[in-house]
């Protein structure tokens, strides 16, 4: 196990330090392109895999082994999950280059100039759950920032990942980059001796890493009705942050009530909630990121104590404030410590595809380096020149 992991660590390396001297835009771009074009042309292939993941997989939640919040991430084939996938692909491959940007320069004496200019991190170690198409949106952003990538799925995925490794790997050898550019690890374990930025897409860092990590911890995230909130704007906020999309991390888990609304909008909102079959969680479970339709309700006398809570009991992803008053909102953005901090808008829209980074890497809820939704410029660090 140890072997191979430093094998694949090695061969990263290798391919990362050759792609820097034929890694262009153009060649890069082309690379994507390249991609697409494959996925394409594999799509039957890839979803005739991911049936198999799936048929699996309920056979685990039949079993008891595994959640259907799970299972619905490891469906490829739903809605337009594949060909937000590709566009997501035409989207990194139009986006500006995020390396070789000056961001600083000086001219220290006659003759001397200093500059710092934008460059890969090298290569990338990405673990994430089980949701196929992160294969395609790491690669993607990786390949267009210039960092090889060594990528770790969820188990339950293994077959799709597979066959979506191998279409990149087929595409990228119509280019001048290395094949093992891009690569993936299939067996547990076998990322522990990879010397790279290990970015933990979901889940919580182990604290035995040998590297520097960027971490996507849970999605706990809460919305706060004001005292002034409006009842139609809290409603659709509230139902879509919750309905649309339940078992994603930007879903919300929490909603904190003022008081004074117990009497005025909370009883016919309550209503409406109920009546989307969102449920009130029980007292406990406000540490908790329950990806699916339950939802913890709590009575808050106060702002600050609002925002106690989201800092306390929180994972600093994204909350949100509903209200009508200026000076609250600007009290909230101030007072909550987390990636995405938005007045009067679904938690949904934490995403790097809304905010036109083309896809993500995850959402780091750390402060350092990278913060919020991950794209092409958190893949970057500099070198002076």
């Amino acid at each position: 196990m140890l072997a191979s992991a430093e094998s694949i660590a090695q061969t990263a390396k290798a391919a990362f330090e050759a792609s820097q001297l034929v890694s262009t835009t153009t060649e890069r771009t082309l690379a994507l392109q390249e991609i697409r074009k494959q996925l394409e042309a594999n799509k039957d292939v890839i979803l005739r895999a991911n049936g198999e993941d799936m048929a699996r997989a309920e056979a685990d939640v039949a079993a008891g082994r595994l959640t259907s919040s799970l299972v619905k991430r490891l469906d490829l084939r739903a809605g337009d999950k594949w060909d937000t996938m590709l566009q997501g692909v035409t989207d990194i491959a139009a986006l500006p280059d995020p390396t070789g940007s000056i961001t600083y320069a000086r001219s220290l004496h006659d003759d001397l100039e200093l500059y710092r200019v934008t460059c890969p991190i090298g290569v990338l170690l990405v673990i994430f759950e089980s949701r196929p198409e992160v294969v395609i949106n790491i690669a993607a952003l990786a390949l267009k920032s210039g960092n090889a990538a060594i990528l770790k799925g969820g188990k339950e995925s293994t077959r799709t990942t597979a066959e979506l490794t191998r279409t990149i790997q087929a595409a990228l050898g119509r280019t001048a980059l290395p094949g093992t550019f891009i690569q993936t690890v299939e067996t547990r374990g076998s990322d522990g001796t990879a010397r790279s930025r290990p970015i933990h897409r979901f889940g919580h860092s182990t604290g035995e890493q040998r590297a520097p990590v960027m971490g996507h911890a849970d999605g706990l995230c809460a919305i706060y009705l004001d005292e002034s909130a409006d009842r139609e704007k809290a409603k659709r906020i509230v139902v879509d942050a919750k309905i649309d999309y339940p078992a994603a991390c930007n879903a919300v888990e929490t909603l904190l009530v003022h008081e004074s609304l117990l009497e005025t909008i909370w009883p016919e909102s309550q209503l409406d909630l109920f009546s989307t079959h969102v449920l009130p969680a029980t007292s406990e479970a406000y540490t908790t990121e329950h990806l699916s339709l339950t939802l913890s309700v709590l009575t808050v006398p106060s702002l600050s104590a609002a925002i106690a809570h989201i800092n306390k009991h929180g994972s600093h992803h994204t909350d949100c404030i509903i209200t009508e008053s200026t000076d609250a909102g600007s009290t909230f953005v101030r007072g909550v410590d987390s990636a995405g901090v938005f007045v009067n808008a679904s938690t949904r829209f934490a995403d790097g595809f809304r905010y036109g980074f083309g896809a993500e890497v995850g959402i780091s809820t750390g402060r350092i380096h990278a913060r919020g939704p991950v794209g092409l410029d958190g893949l970057v660090t500099y070198k002076y020149v």
